[in-house]
């Protein structure tokens, strides 16, 4: 399975023919190395209802005929756009094309637009695709049962060092530590100035704490993971 950063809090999950977009904010995205229409999926995955995740979402939906997944409230939202739309919620585990996605809690808010519409909760997302098991944390703080996420069997997670709107450096290294993933990515800084952050400090950190492989990727890089 080939993980690709886009930028901010958006990824490229590719295997086995499928493809995935997560949390697919790229018009207005300073990092994002490519355009909205370069990209053709077959499913859509969504943390929560903020601009800087929900992004693109219904644009490339609409004209890749992919399937958007959300938690309930943002999903209701999103179909009534005119896309399809699946909804679930904590705990629950939805299936797609090439793989599965668990809703896991998140702690951050969720609201889209101007008549905040679609309030609902975030989510972080436990997704096994490629035959691979990878943690999309969204926007979160830390908090303890990600020791329990951990359970899961992690080859990869992906986890905000933003500060300011999540977990900074440090709070995420100690996520790290109670996932406990063999690979773990960075996301969610430098895009805009209250984020900005060395990642090689978090690189620091998590080899302090654990033993998962820190991989720093630029916005455009790809990793595959093993």
């Amino acid at each position: 399975m080939e993980i690709t950063y886009i930028g901010h809090g958006a990824f490229l999950l590719e295997a086995e023919g499928k493809s995935v977009l997560v949390d697919p904010f790229i018009t207005g995205n300073p990092s994002a190395t490519r355009t909205a229409d370069s990209f053709d999926v077959q499913t859509i995955l969504l943390t929560h209802a903020h601009g800087d995740h929900v992004g693109d979402t219904i644009d490339i939906a609409k004209r890749t005929g992919a399937t958007v997944i959300a938690t309930a409230e943002l999903a209701g939202w999103v179909g009534s756009q005119g896309v399809t739309a699946i909804g679930g919620n904590h705990g629950g585990t939805i299936a797609f094309d090439g793989g599965t996605s668990k809703f896991v809690p998140a702690w951050h808010t969720s609201s889209y637009g101007s008549e905040w519409s679609a309030p609902g909760v975030p989510a972080g997302l436990i997704v096994r695709f490629g035959g691979k098991t990878v943690y999309f944390a969204g926007d979160t703080c830390l908090f303890l049962d990600m020791q329990l996420i951990g359970e899961e069997g992690l080859d990869l997670a992906v986890v905000p060092i933003g500060d300011h709107f999540t977990m900074g450096p440090k709070d995420a290294a100690r996520a790290v530590k109670f996932l406990q993933p063999k690979t773990v990515i960075p996301c969610h800084y430098n895009t805009f100035p209250p984020i900005k952050q060395d990642p090689e400090e978090f690189k620091r950190m998590v080899g302090e704490q654990s033993n998962a492989k820190v991989i720093i990727l630029d916005p455009g890089q790809s990793h595959t993971v093993d």
